[in-house]
């Protein structure tokens, strides 16, 4: 089944005074045990704040900070698995609704054959 990033920027949140947290919390919650008792869940979460973001670089050296070359930061991700693109983006509405901002959504490219058989044995 294919699965889909639906993900919504870090600064969106700024947005929402904070008063109203606790109540985007209840509702961002109950979209993703929506999505739990649908059972397209696969995994949800909140990121810390991008001063904790690091690179990695292909020779292993971590500079300090995140790249400079990425200015926008991801503030929250969920990964739900379901047949269709408009089935994504109307999950994607429940969680915008929830967290009270836009969500992004894109296809996760499927993984090589011999990683969704390791999964399966998993």
């Amino acid at each position: 089944m294919p699965r889909h990033l639906i993900s919504f920027h870090e600064g969106a949140l700024s947005l929402i005074p904070a008063a109203d947290f606790p109540d985007v919390g209840q509702a961002a919650a109950a979209a993703m045990l929506e999505a739990i008792d649908a059972g397209v869940f696969v995994f949800c979460g909140a990121l810390l704040e991008p001063p904790t973001t690091t690179v990695v670089a292909t020779d292993a050296m971590i500079p300090q900070g995140p790249s400079p070359a990425h200015k926008d930061s991801i503030g929250g991700i969920t990964v739900i698995g379901v047949p269709s693109r408009d089935e994504a983006h109307r999950w994607a509405s429940k969680i915008a609704a929830g967290c009270r901002c836009a969500q992004d959504v894109r296809e996760f490219m499927p993984l090589p054959p011999a990683v969704e058989a390791r999964i399966r044995q998993h």
